[in-house]
């Protein structure tokens, strides 16, 4: 059983079944919080609920909710209200149906949420719906009423224990629409194979290992202020040039991430792509006008060297010819005598 404070006590109808629970936060928020402060003074801002008919500050106690008409007229709706809605749904967690977990769409996850079993008399139905997940290798999709609303969830087990995520309404997610880039972009297969290699070279991380260095840096300052030290110094920016070419900029992304694992810093003898038709590029350890120029000058190379080896051919077959016409001449002289 958590030790923690429940927000809602209800129970999950899973058909004729119902499971007494309670839902606990699965989350906590460890985000550091800020006052307000009148700068000159450092006095606390506070905020005062006034009554604009009596032009008083009221309690907690005295404040309710209302809805407002489109007129202005306030009509009072008090919790009593709320917790009698003809709804299956207002002390329910009403499972509608079982689909695989890739059918949600993660853009609809919202809050998350543990239920904790109600008691000993729920254990065993809890645990049935567990074990009938697990197995399924399905998630439950539920209606549920909470803070005034009827929301969606979805209900999965993690660990020993069945987990709630609140899900939006598909209507309240919105369509991408003029998000991507409207002009015409070709990707090459290359730009994709250095990619691939970049995703490769940065691997996998265990989200344990991560942690929120924004926030260790605040409290670093709050500590320093508050002994009267100096200031942590922020590091200087990196000043590297903006670079325009992307395969340049995916090359330096490869070898400063191997470097950054102590591997060798080339990048080239991509591995192949089994399940890609794509062709891996020989050499990529240099930019696109490096290779270029490399291949030209090899070109050039080879092209000076094969007129070379004409020339010394066409000057051998020339002075040759040269060289039997001087024999014959000596000889015809010495006939001659």
């Amino acid at each position: 059983m958590l030790h923690v404070r429940s927000i809602w006590n209800g129970a999950i109808s899973f058909g004729l079944v119902s499971i007494p629970i309670k839902l606990v936060n699965a989350t906590e928020n460890h985000a550091i919080s800020f006052r307000q402060i009148h700068t000159e003074d450092g006095g606390r801002i506070r905020y005062r609920k006034f009554c604009e008919l009596e032009d008083r500050e009221v309690t907690g106690q005295e404040i309710g909710k209302g809805y407002e008409d489109a007129d202005g007229t306030i009509i009072p709706i008090t919790d009593e209200d709320l917790a009698g809605l003809p709804i299956p749904t207002a002390k329910t967690i009403e499972i509608v149906a079982f689909v695989p977990e890739e059918r949600i769409d993660p853009l609809q996850m919202d809050a998350a949420y543990y239920l904790a079993a109600g008691g000993a008399p729920a254990a065993k139905p809890y645990t049935l719906l567990r074990e009938a997940l697990k197995r399924s290798n399905k998630v439950a999709i539920a209606k549920y009423a909470l803070r005034g609303r009827e929301r969606l969830g979805m209900l999965r087990v993690v660990g020993d224990a069945i987990a709630m995520h609140g899900l939006l309404w598909p209507d309240e997610v919105r369509a991408p629409e003029g998000v991507a880039p409207d002009t015409s972009v070709t990707v090459r297969d290359k730009e994709l194979d250095l990619a691939d290699a970049l995703m490769d070279t940065l691997g996998e991380v265990d989200l344990q290992d991560l942690h929120d260095e924004y926030r260790e840096a605040v409290e670093e300052v709050i500590a320093a202020k508050a002994s009267g030290e100096a200031l942590p110094e922020a590091p200087e920016p990196e000043r590297g040039g903006k670079v325009l070419d992307l395969m340049a900029a995916l090359e330096n992304s490869v070898r400063a991430a191997r470097e950054s694992r102590g591997e060798e810093a080339e990048v080239k003898d991509l591995p192949q792509r089994k399940t890609s038709s794509r062709s891996t590029p020989k050499e990529t350890g240099g930019k696109k006008s490096t290779s270029t120029a490399k291949k030209k000058t090899a070109s050039s190379t080879r092209k000076s060297t094969s007129k070379a080896t004409q020339t010394e051919k066409k000057t051998t077959a020339k002075k040759t010819p040269a060289k039997k016409t001087t024999a014959k001449k000596t000889a015809s002289r010495k006939r001659s005598a």
